[in-house]
């Protein structure tokens, strides 16, 4: 490897170290991550999900989709942000696996970084892929991989508060309307809505559809459009809508929160809707509204599937079966249910609402979301995001105004 790759695995290697991802998962493993194992018909799969054991429907699709290309499967599972760093280990030892499932904020990082190839390269089709989604996995104009699902936030609403409050949940359509709503609710004696303000990517990746549906864009953090959303934030606290713990909440506390039946409103993501059928109340869920109306571009969240650079390029045309049959439609209808995922093509988004209704809005917020990293952001996303939750908890706290707490982030982003 020369210098010049060293040193982008050296700089990709402290990117990764201050981006963490919104969503997490426990640590596992079979403790051996060699990538490559004696057997070269054996190739090697990674991924972020240790929840899943040897005998789970994950795993089998692994194997049966190695079967179908003739070759033996050795997967490991790591934590999501272990994963990261373990791929940059084996990318300098050119020891990389076969095929990479990984968060998609880390995709651009890995990319620039040269671990991975593009589409063009490996020919993995992302024909029916819808266009927002896979913008999380692109950089300099070149595509890395493709999504195997994605999740992202919406507003789960306890229909019994909302209806002792008086308020129609078809009456909420922006961010004057849902205000509104807010303020009936506590004049009802019921809490308004609870979210994740925490100072890390948690608190970034749910403030994201307020500044996104303001009309701001991450380039510019203290545009009166940011600042507009962070006021929404501000005056909803100030105000007694949004209690203060969503200063130190992160999505799961701010989950049990709204799971104590008291509030009306909370920004939660796909992930809770196991949770939710437990809740003991009737339910429901709202893409999140746009300043103006219409729905705001929530974060994705979810995973990509990449083929890293192989010394030995005569693997590529097995992985690329491989990656084919993981995203084919019929596994990824299977593979998306299981993960609570809404699938990254329309063909399975509607087979998954043909099945279950209440997938509707979440497809429509997918349908609505962006990436991170989109927008040719790439490893600039993780500065910014630490600025803007910087901001966010300076704004809330009370220690800044909104527009201060923004102008600081954008001069530290610069």
């Amino acid at each position: 490897m020369n210098r010049s790759s060293r040193r982008r695995l050296s700089a990709a290697a402290m990117t990764v170290a201050a981006l963490t991802a919104a969503t997490t998962a426990c640590s596992s493993g079979d403790g051996n991550t060699s990538a490559k194992a004696a057997d070269s018909g054996t190739y090697t799969i990674w991924d972020p999900y240790p929840q899943f054991a040897k005998d789970s429907d994950w795993v089998k699709l692994l194997e049966g989709c190695g079967s179908e290309a003739g070759v033996k499967i050795k997967r490991t599972a790591f934590d999501t942000s272990d994963l990261t760093n373990k791929a940059l280990l084996a990318a300098q030892q050119d020891n990389s696996p076969d095929v990479l499932i990984l968060d998609n904020p880390v995709v651009s990082t890995l990319a620039e970084a040269g671990v991975l190839t593009t589409t063009d390269e490996n020919k993995v089709d992302t024909s029916k892929v819808d266009p927002n989604l896979l913008a999380a996995g692109q950089s300099g104009g070149k595509t890395y991989g493709t999504p195997i699902g994605a999740n992202t936030l919406a507003l789960y609403y306890n229909k019994d508060v909302l209806k002792t409050a008086g308020v129609d949940i078809a009456s909420i359509t922006d961010w004057k309307s849902l205000t509104a709503a807010l303020a009936k609710v506590k004049k009802a004696g019921k809490k308004g809505i609870t979210f994740s303000a925490i100072g890390t990517e948690e608190g970034s990746f749910q403030f994201l559809p307020w500044f996104w549906g303001s009309g701001a864009k991450l380039t510019e953090l203290d545009s009166a459009q940011g600042v507009s959303a962070l006021s929404l934030w501000s005056d909803w606290m100030k105000k007694g809508y949004a209690p203060n713990s969503v200063i130190n909440n992160t999505q799961t506390t701010s989950w049990q929160e709204f799971a104590s039946g008291d509030y009306a409103f909370a920004e939660n993501g796909t992930w809770q809707l196991a949770n939710a059928e437990k809740a003991g109340f009737d339910y429901g869920v709202l893409p999140i509204p746009a300043s103006d109306g219409g729905n705001a571009a929530a974060p994705t969240g979810g995973e990509f599937v990449t083929i890293p650079v192989q010394g030995d390029t005569g693997r590529y045309t097995t992985t690329q079966k491989l990656v084919s049959c993981l995203t084919s439609t019929e596994n990824l209808n299977a593979t998306d249910t299981t993960l609570s995922y809404v699938a990254p093509t329309s063909e399975v988004q509607d087979k998954q609402v043909a099945a279950d209704a209440k997938l509707k809005p979440w497809v429509e917020a997918v349908k609505a979301a962006k990436g991170r990293t989109s927008d040719d952001l790439g490893t600039k996303y993780p500065k910014i995001s630490e600025q803007m939750w910087k901001a966010v908890q300076s704004a809330l706290s009370g220690s800044q105004s909104p527009k201060d707490a923004l102008v600081a982030a954008q001069d530290a982003v610069k």
